[in-house]
């Protein structure tokens, strides 16, 4: 139920008809102050109404009687209507409608005889809407007593004109008029009828013989008619309803709109229904009613004996009260149906303060969604929200609540009444609803109060959102924000937010806190790669410098990014090597990871770095080869390292090295000094496997003559045994050599490798290296009888053919050329070629020489 209106007095039983018992009120009529009543005793009274306000500043009226005038006829005044243009009262008593001075209430005379008169009226209204542009002029619809007509009548000042009479199906018993349109209530029905053109509407039944039926103009072109059921429906000029109708009383006798209600009478209650929701929202008490009329807003009822206002509350009182009821729906309807009746920028202000006082209505009742929509709506300055939280505001806001308040809440915990579950969810709804916003129109002028609280709530919630807050663009204040970061331990987060206001140094020094233990805070457990990454990308040199000696105590292999993964850009200056290598050079194994970048991925050609990581590289292997017992596979891993730059770079300096490193193998091999390579690798390194992978590198771009020579010495070497004044056991490098002749059996030449050999050697020892130089020795012996027996033959078929032409003589002259060098012959030594070809002897032994097979062949005897 809402207070929509105030029943008022406006002119008491006294006031009208003194000690009279029998008088009672007909009909009214209200225009500006003055009111008019007509009697059933046929007197129209004048009363003047004057608006004043109780000491409770309750609206109320005080009455003062004008005058009272009898008309001299013998039935009540049935009708009043005002037309103040004209300065006239329109009454109908008697069914005769007449003109009376509004003033003197003195009866207008006829001009011409009879002009101001009409006869046989039922019933009459006044057009509202005129379409007569005459101000002087009110336009009139009148209901024929006797016939089914309804006319159209022009009133003047002292007299009336008909304009139009039009014939209806039914006979018509209520009229409204607006513009061209009649609505009209017949003895069966209601109808809508254009009376310019004649077209007419049906619109739906009723039976005026049980009750009086209701036709009410309430707006341009629209009607208030009562239907049956009890219903009060809406319909305008095209016949059609665009409102809900409204259920009221089975027994309405009168109702009128005072937007957005409908106000009906019956004969105890006056009720009232929103017509924008249909809902009822008040009912008063009002016996012997019998008239219910709205005058230009304001709505006046009359019972047999007294008159009254029906005063509208205002309508934002009436919100408010709809509020305070936590009635949110109705109380915005209300407020969206009133926007006609109220100024635009007034309209504005009232709507967004409604739609914010809904939406706290609906945060204290936990209903975030719509809340959200109704502060969204309500452009809400988020700090209302805000305040709600102790302490999320900065100090330096400026912010205070708005005045009247929004709500009734001092704070979270006074809305969740100290439920600790709901001001849990409260939290996360603003955590939300701050997120939404924090980048939008909402928080122009307010960025800092709304960062800074966001930060303070990711804070305290521990809400995984609180790094991007930090890493992004942010307005949080940094005075607020530290205390509170550090009260929840959040001090990488603190850390980020010190960065984001440029001051490295102190993130980097609390970053090293909490990666030192000293602080606890679990949020990154990559803490220090994330420092380490934070100084490779730092355009401070100088925090560069200063951080990285702890780094590379920390951790020297990761600690070593800040140098060897930093870019060069316009916002990272570049840092030079040779001073980095200073720097690291109390960080080794940092200082080798260095030079292995500059080296081997960054490919600087530069003698100084190519030499330095050699001397670096050939340090950690007699390093491990010192270390007892030996990490074998480290060591290998090391070697294997040395190896690959010694072979693979050019820049290094041989020399240096070679007096300097002990790892000088390789170095002799690049000078051909195999024996001395060997002599290294074998007796001082006692690396056996490299001495023979020594060999093969060495020997991998030379013929098989060059690697059976380098596998000769090396297996000279072995069997040479350790040379004096060097510990070594004589028996493993016979083993050595063992296992060298069973694995590379096919290099060696089997023969002087058997004059090598100690006489004392077990044959079951060498006996896979044995075994394959007999199987290759008795195969090179076959295929030599093979290749000795091939030339036997050939042998004797040359002899065969030698024989052959010796039979026949050679003719030489000296007009006869050799068939290889075309010359003639001077002299009679001549070789015959197969065929009885003579050519020159020297010829022939010049093509000997020149053929690749070195066949010597011999000259015959038998020539001239």
């Amino acid at each position: 139920i809402v207070k929509a209106f105030e029943l008022v007095p406006a002119v008491e039983r006294d006031l009208l008809m003194g000690d009279k018992a029998r008088i009672n009120i007909e009909c009214i009529e209200c225009c500006g102050k003055h009111l008019y009543v007509g009697t059933n005793d046929c007197f129209i009274h004048h009363f003047l109404l004057a608006e004043v306000a109780s000491s409770k500043g309750k609206p109320g009226y005080l009455a003062q009687k004008l005058l009272h005038k009898y008309l001299g006829l013998k039935k009540p005044v049935a009708e009043l209507r005002a037309a103040s243009a004209l300065e006239r009262l329109i009454v109908l008593c008697e069914g005769l409608v007449f003109l009376v001075d509004m003033v003197t209430l003195e009866t207008v005379p006829s001009a011409g005889g009879g002009g101001a008169k009409i006869r046989g009226v039922a019933s009459f209204c006044v057009n509202e809407n005129p379409v007569n542009a005459d101000p002087f002029c009110v336009e009139m619809g009148v209901l024929s007593s006797k016939r089914r007509t309804v006319q159209i009548y022009m009133v003047y000042e002292d007299r009336v004109q008909l304009v139009k009479e039009l014939t209806t199906p039914e006979q018509p018993c209520a009229v409204s008029l607006d513009g061209y349109f009649l609505c009209l209530a017949l003895t069966t029905q209601y109808m809508i009828l254009n009376y310019n053109t004649g077209a007419s509407q049906d619109l739906f039944p009723y039976n005026s013989e049980e009750r009086t039926p209701i036709v009410k103009r309430i707006g341009r072109e629209e009607f208030l008619l009562a239907a049956p059921g009890g219903l009060g429906m809406f319909a305008n000029a095209e016949g059609v309803s665009q409102r809900a109708p409204v259920r009221w009383s089975e027994s309405v006798i009168g109702a009128a709109v005072c937007f957005p209600y409908v106000v009906a009478l019956d004969e105890s209650f006056i009720t009232i229904h929103s017509m924008l929701d249909q809902q009822l929202k008040q009912t008063l008490s009002f016996r012997d009613g019998h008239i219910l009329q709205n005058f230009e807003g304001k709505v006046i009822l009359a019972s047999t004996k007294a008159v009254y206002v029906l005063v509208p509350l205002p309508l934002e009182r009436q919100i408010q009260d709809l509020l305070a009821n936590h009635r949110v729906e109705e109380a915005l309807i209300l407020t969206e149906g009133a926007q006609r009746n109220i100024p635009k920028d007034k309209f504005q202000n009232l709507h967004k303060r409604i739609l914010q006082q809904a939406g706290f209505i609906q945060f204290g009742q936990l209903q975030f969604l719509e809340a959200k929509e109704h502060f969204r709506k309500g452009q809400l300055d988020v700090r209302e929200l805000i305040s709600l939280c102790p302490l999320l505001l900065p100090a330096s806001s400026s912010f205070t609540r708005c005045h009247p308040p929004l709500h009734e809440f001092a704070d979270l915990n006074h809305l969740a009444q100290g439920d600790q579950e709901k001001v849990l969810r409260c939290k996360k709804f603003l955590i939300s609803y701050l997120g939404e916003v924090r980048s939008t129109e909402v928080v122009n002028g307010c960025r800092e109060d709304v960062d800074t609280a966001l930060l303070k709530l990711y804070a305290e919630q521990d809400h995984d959102s609180l790094l991007d807050l930090l890493a992004s663009d942010n307005a949080c204040v940094l005075a607020d924000s530290v205390p509170w970061l550090e009260k929840y331990h959040k001090y990488f987060a603190l850390g980020l937010l010190y960065h984001y206001n440029g001051q490295d140094s102190a993130a980097l020094q609390l970053w090293i806190r909490v990666a030192d233990g000293e602080l606890q805070d679990p949020t990154r457990s990559d803490l220090f790669e994330y420092i380490v990454d934070f100084l490779c990308t730092s355009s401070n040199v100088d925090l560069v410098w200063k951080y990285a000696d702890w780094a590379l105590r920390k951790d020297p292999i990761v600690g070593v990014h800040i140098f060897t993964k930093r870019h060069t850009s316009k916002d990272q200056p570049e840092l030079n090597p040779d001073d980095v290598i200073t720097y690291l050079g109390k960080h080794n194994q940092a200082l080798l990871l260095y030079l292995e970048n500059l080296v081997l991925e960054k490919r600087v050609q530069k003698e100084k770095f190519h030499t330095h990581l050699a001397v670096l590289y050939l340090e950690r292997v007699l390093s491990l080869m010192s270390q007892s017992p030996k990490d074998e596979e480290q060591l290998t891993k090391a070697r294997e390292r040395l190896q690959a730059l010694l072979r693979e770079s050019d820049l290094y300096r041989v020399q240096f090295l070679l007096e300097l490193l002990l790892e000088r193998a390789t170095l002799h091999g690049k000078l051909e000094e195999h024996d001395k390579a060997l002599h290294i690798l074998v007796h001082q390194l006692r690396d056996f496997p490299s001495a023979e992978a020594f060999c093969i590198w060495a020997s991998s771009s030379r013929d098989s003559a060059y690697r059976q020579q380098l596998f000769h010495l090396l297996l000279g070497v072995y069997l040479d045994g350790s040379p004096p004044g060097q510990s070594g056991d004589s028996g493993e490098l016979e083993m050595v050599a063992v296992d060298l002749l069973n694995r590379h059996g096919e290099v060696f030449d089997a023969v002087r490798v058997l004059r090598m050999l100690p006489e004392g050697w077990s044959l079951q020892l060498l006996r896979p290296f044995l075994g394959r130089a007999i199987r290759a020795s008795m195969h090179a012996c076959r295929t030599s009888r093979i290749a000795l027996g091939l030339a036997h033959s050939e042998n004797l078929q040359l002899l065969h053919d030698r024989l052959k032409e010796c039979k026949r003589p050679v003719f030489v002259s000296e007009k006869k050329g050799c068939h290889l060098c075309h010359n003639t012959f001077s002299e009679p030594s001549v070789v015959c070629l197969p065929g009885g070809v003579p050519v020159h002897t020297h010829c022939v032994a010049q093509r000997v020489r020149d053929s690749p097979t070195k066949r010597q062949l011999t000259n015959s005897s038998k020539h001239t």
